[in-house]
């Protein structure tokens, strides 16, 4: 069945602007059909950012941050906890206003178009809201009918969906012995049930285990495919090198790093890093020379990490040197390296 650009506006709230019409074809294809409107240009950006600011009281979450996104790419924003990751989806989702620059969501300005945007929007919080008592299938027909979306059409819609989040066996189970993974997969389905233009997810993968976050991945990789808008926050760094076409890395409001994840590996990273281990501080240090070969050396308290474009040839000179690290192993380098480098290692709470 074909959706029309529209969504909800999160977990348990009716819509400001009904939804309804008949559908023609089958998910998941048509559960994620994003077409522009006539008063936007198919190739404008769905988000313009400029010098965007988010204040509470004197302390800036959010200091002047410029960004677009553009239609049908999966944008994310990675940072530590604090970094304002969440205070700028608060306020692309127009559930926080904007504390100064400007903000265009769909085209239109969140402080004054507020209920119109929320209205074709798609959430999915970091929390499940689902109603625990209801089965998997009257959770997308009661939520489908905050839109005003005709029963028979809510059914059609919901099952279809079910197809797509792989939960069609579970329809008619209650939603409460369901595992984490399913929950998501539903709650997933649930914002795509208006057919939003634009889906925001918030660490869509947070707590399950690598099987349901691998299906999950999968999903939300086919909705990319069909051309569908995803904002995404996440903690999992493997997570945002498989799904990610732009992200930004976000450190004390502003943005530390931009661009697609293979961008920032090169411009911030190695092709290569040594990892290597030793039994005792002392033969530790005895092996940091070995730093002249890299491009960059990290000395962490279990382990040196060499950045370099050779690994085989860093761990042939410490064989040479008669260095004995209790492991020593060459990896590529990865998104991980490059938010450690931007962020720092230690913990903000």
């Amino acid at each position: 069945m074909a959706f029309s650009p529209r969504s909800s506006l999160g977990p348990g709230a009716p819509p400001a602007e009904a939804v309804g019409g008949a559908a023609s074809a089958t998910v998941p294809d048509s559960a994620v059909r994003f077409a522009a409107s006539s008063a936007e240009a198919v190739d404008a950006p769905l988000v313009v950012a400029r010098g965007l600011v988010k204040r509470f009281g004197r302390f800036s979450a959010v200091d002047g941050v410029d960004f677009e996104i553009t239609r049908g790419e999966c944008f994310g924003f990675l940072g530590p906890n604090g970094a304002g990751k969440t205070s700028t989806m608060r306020m692309i989702s127009c559930m926080s206003p904007v504390s100064g620059g400007t903000l265009r969501v769909l085209g239109m300005d969140p402080a004054t178009d507020g209920t119109r945007i929320r209205a074709r929007l798609g959430l999915v919080p970091q929390e499940d809201s689902l109603d625990l008592e209801l089965t998997v299938l009257d959770n997308l027909i009661v939520y489908a009918r905050y839109f005003d979306i005709p029963r028979a059409e809510a059914r059609r819609r919901a099952v279809d969906l079910l197809e797509f989040a792989q939960l069609s066996e579970r329809a008619h189970d209650r939603v409460e012995p369901l595992s984490g993974g399913m929950r998501r997969r539903l709650t997933i389905a649930r914002a795509l049930v208006s057919q939003p233009d634009l889906m925001i997810l918030d660490e869509p993968t947070t707590g399950l285990d690598p099987q349901a976050r691998h299906l999950l991945w999968d999903r939300l990789y086919r909705l990319k495919q069909q051309g569908v808008t995803l904002v995404v926050t996440t903690h999992y760094m493997e997570e945002a090198e498989q799904l990610c076409d732009r992200l930004v890395i976000m450190d004390k409001g502003r943005f530390a790093a931009h661009g697609t994840p293979r961008e920032l590996i090169d411009r911030y990273s190695t092709r290569e890093v040594v990892e290597m281990r030793f039994a005792t501080a002392e033969e530790q240090a005895a092996a940091l020379p070995l730093g002249e070969m890299a491009a960059r050396l990290e000395v962490l308290p279990d382990r040196i990490l060499l950045y370099t474009e050779d690994g085989d040839a860093i761990l042939a000179e410490a064989q040479r040197r008669g260095c004995s690290p209790v492991s020593g192993f060459v990896r590529r380098s990865t998104l991980e390296d490059v938010f450690l480098r931007m962020t720092g290692r230690s913990l903000i709470d």
